[in-house]
């Protein structure tokens, strides 16, 4: 099992002085959510919540994963970053691959970009994408994507999106590894037939386990039984090493956790947040 420090809701000026101390206690990989805006009101309801209502507050920081992954590279060494998770159909296809494959080079692959189809349809509005085919675009933008990080010469013919042959540099010296996210039956199933993983939403372990089960499922229908695949889990009832081992006998991979709310609750308290980390790491993260 393999631990990952959750950034959600934290000061961006925090991550630069906690990453490195995650990097050195052991964890593997630090995680960023995604949003461009935050509309004071939404027409979409938040799909993850009862009453529909989102889980933060206006006024939290939501910085771009990307540039923030390149900085915190410079200052890691073995720390790997993802995300949890990446609107990818609320983005142009290219300009999407020329940042992640900027920043695989930058961090020596240590990049493990996780995509999902998004849900508020005013951000969609805003950055000028049809919000009604987000989940078929996305089928075509992972192939794309996958063609401009070979690095040589691609052409590309689909629904949305067409080119002729073209070439997209500096390219990823090691295949880019994709997550995909969400717990819809459309999600899991893109997960099983493109995704070199699945990454879950905050669920049970009960629940957690129930989608593995039908990904595994869909995976052997597509033939795919044989190829690697991770599993990231929020798991909402487990925080502890025999909870974690027992997700980790049914194949999740790589639990995605905030430590500090663990031991101090929700706290913006840096001394307290490296504290968390640490203890975590001692605790928790040196069983496995």
């Amino acid at each position: 099992m393999k631990f990952v420090l959750s950034t959600s809701f934290s000061k961006v000026e925090d991550l630069t002085t906690l990453a490195p101390v995650a990097d050195e206690y052991g964890w593997h990989a630090m995680s960023f959510s995604d949003h461009v805006v935050h509309p004071e009101q939404i027409t979409t309801p938040y799909p993850y919540t009862v009453d529909g209502n989102r889980r933060w507050e206006a006024f939290t920081d939501w910085p771009d994963p990307w540039v923030v992954i390149g900085a915190l590279s410079g200052i890691t060494q073995r720390l790997r970053f993802t995300n949890n998770i990446f609107v990818l159909p609320m983005r142009n296809p290219y300009l999407v691959a020329k940042a992640i494959s900027t920043a695989a080079v930058v961090t020596n692959n240590r990049i493990t970009p996780a995509f999902g189809v998004g849900w508020s349809e005013d951000e969609f509005a805003l950055m000028q994408q049809d919000f009604r085919t987000r989940g078929k675009r996305t089928d075509e933008m992972l192939e794309i994507m996958r063609l401009l990080w070979t690095g040589e010469m691609v052409s590309y013919q689909g629904a949305h999106y067409q080119f002729d042959p073209m070439e997209m540099n500096p390219a990823p010296s090691a295949p880019v590894p994709i997550w995909i996210g969400g717990i819809s039956e459309p999600a899991m199933r893109r997960a099983a037939r493109l995704g070199d993983g699945w990454v879950s939403d905050l669920q049970s372990s009960e629940e957690i386990v129930r989608c593995i089960g039908k990904i595994q499922q869909w995976r052997r229908e597509y033939q795919r039984e044989q190829t690697p695949f991770e599993v990231m889990a929020t798991p909402s009832d487990a925080w502890e090493v025999e909870g974690y081992q027992r997700l980790a006998d049914q194949g999740v991979t790589h639990i995605l956790t905030l430590p500090w709310a663990l031991y101090h609750g929700e706290t913006q308290d840096t001394a307290l947040k490296i504290d968390a980390i640490k203890r975590f790491a001692d605790e928790v993260i040196s069983r496995f």
